[in-house]
Parts: C-alpha cells; structure tokens; sequence
C-alpha cells in the first residue's frame, strides 16, 4: 500500500522542481554589479541623458547642471543599468539657452543632489529613467 503513495509524491516533488526552475528562468540574473568612472563614455552619455531630462522636466525657470559625480554603479543583466548619484546646480541659463552657462550665486542659488537608476542599451541609445530621487542640499 506505501508503494503506490510513493508514484504520486514523486510526481509531485517532479513537477515542483520544474515550476521552481521555470520562475528562476523567468526572473532578471545579475551578471555583475561594480563601480565605474564617470569618464566611461556610456556613463557619460548617459548622464547627458539625464541631465537632459531633468531640465526638460524641471518646473525651473533655468537650466541645472552637473557638479560633481559622487558615485556610479554599473549592474549588468540581459541589459546595463547605470545608477548614478551626484550633485547639480541651477545655472545662468534658461531653458532655452546651453551654452556659456555659469552657476546662478546669491539668491537664486540652488544645489540639489539626485540619485538615478536608468535603464540603457548604449549600442542603441536607448535610455529609460526607472528611478529619480533629487532632494535640495
């Protein structure tokens, strides 16, 4: 009577082992996660990609500009997320105004640092933002 239990559970643990190999296969793999210099030329297209999109987002009447690069992470996967942590200030220029652009001193002065995590393919020039955090300094 134990024996014909035994076909029916080993089925079973089969068929789990299958569902858990599917979903493993399904999920995103990291094949890496290092540091990189912001003088990389994908970070630096990169982050002209953000800052981009932040003074075409931006509610400001002047353009932002980047300071300082503090930190950025390269994670690699079936694509490249670059996650990019560095500090911008408000400028002299507005919106549709790039070049020859000075940082705004006095009253209007204004420094923000901001986090990004953006999604790219750099062979293609696709970029997609999947995280922003900006917060005033």
């Amino acid at each position: 009577m134990a024996r014909l239990w035994q076909a029916p559970r080993l089925l079973l643990v089969i068929l789990v082992a299958l569902m858990a190999l599917t979903y493993q296969e399904k999920r995103k793999t990291f094949l890496s996660v290092r540091k990189v210099p912001a003088s990389e030329p994908y970070v630096i297209a990169t982050m002209q990609y953000v800052i981009n999109d932040f003074n075409k987002k931006s509610n400001d009447k002047y353009n932002f500009r980047i300071v300082r690069v503090l930190k950025v992470e390269q994670q690699v996967t079936d694509h490249m997320e670059y996650r990019v942590n560095m500090e911008m200030r408000r400028t002299t220029c507005q919106k549709l105004e790039t070049t020859n652009c000075s940082f705004q001193e006095g009253e209007l002065y204004k420094q923000i640092e901001c986090f990004y995590t953006v999604f790219v393919v750099p062979w293609f020039e696709k970029y997609k933002i999947l995280n922003k955090n900006c917060t005033d300094i």
